[in-house]
């Protein structure tokens, strides 16, 4: 296998994992953000509060786009890592 090829399959892998994990990062930092500003407006410094929101925000991102994530996985498995598998 070339190293060019090499490099452009894992470039190509590397965008696909930003891609799926960026709806849930971006969400759990929103759900930060609101939790701490909340946090500094009512002097709450309660642990599970941090946590709980943050969790349960990702758990239904990942959940509304599960079919996103597995379709951009299957079809990068597919068209670039199943023929490299195979010799093409």
């Amino acid at each position: 296998m070339d190293e060019i090829i090499f490099f452009d399959t894992m470039r190509q892998g590397l965008w696909i994992a930003v891609m799926m994990a960026a709806p849930m990062l971006s969400v759990a930092l929103v759900a930060g953000l609101a939790v701490g500003l909340f946090q500094a407006l009512t002097s709450v410094q309660e642990l599970t509060l941090t946590f709980v929101p943050k969790v349960g925000a990702m758990i239904a991102v990942f959940w509304m786009s599960m079919t996103f994530m597995s379709g951009a996985l299957v079809a990068f498995f597919t068209d670039r890592i199943v023929p490299l598998i195979a010799g093409g």
